[in-house]
């Protein structure tokens, strides 16, 4: 003899549906901003210490201006270095003109190249280093 269904046990169906529904939205969305930096002519990336950023130009308030920052060390034998920026604001909120920048700089504090890429929601960022030139 076959159980009808009640109104009780659709109920809870529908609710757990919703909960996975939402739990796979929040883990498919990342709170982080990946990519890569490599040098110009896809040379080894020099020795010193990279200084990653997210930097909106078109914010008036300089203090707001630069967001969140990372360091990564290069050996001087690498052609592709690896980042994760932590996003502290949501992606849909963020500025169109939001990008990442990366500075190389010698352990005695030059700047020995620099480069910058446009944000796009959903893609990782690809920076590459040009030689500065002083």
């Amino acid at each position: 003899m076959k159980r009808p269904t009640n109104r009780r046990t659709v109920l809870m169906a529908a609710g757990a549906a919703a909960v996975a529904a939402a739990t796979a939205t929040a883990t498919a969305q990342s709170t982080d901003i990946r990519g890569t930096v490599t040098f110009k002519g896809n040379v080894a990336i020099p020795e010193g210490h990279l200084e990653i950023y997210l930097e909106d130009p078109a914010s008036k308030n300089k203090t707001q201006r630069r967001t969140a920052e990372t360091r990564v060390e290069s050996n001087g034998g690498s052609k592709k270095l690896e980042f994760s920026l932590p996003l502290t604001a949501s992606p849909a909120a963020a500025s169109p003109t939001l990008q990442v920048v990366a500075r190389l700089e010698r352990a005695d504090g030059w700047l020995v190249a620099r480069g910058s890429a446009k944000v796009e929601a959903g893609s990782p960022v690809h920076v590459t280093l040009n030689t500065v030139m002083y």
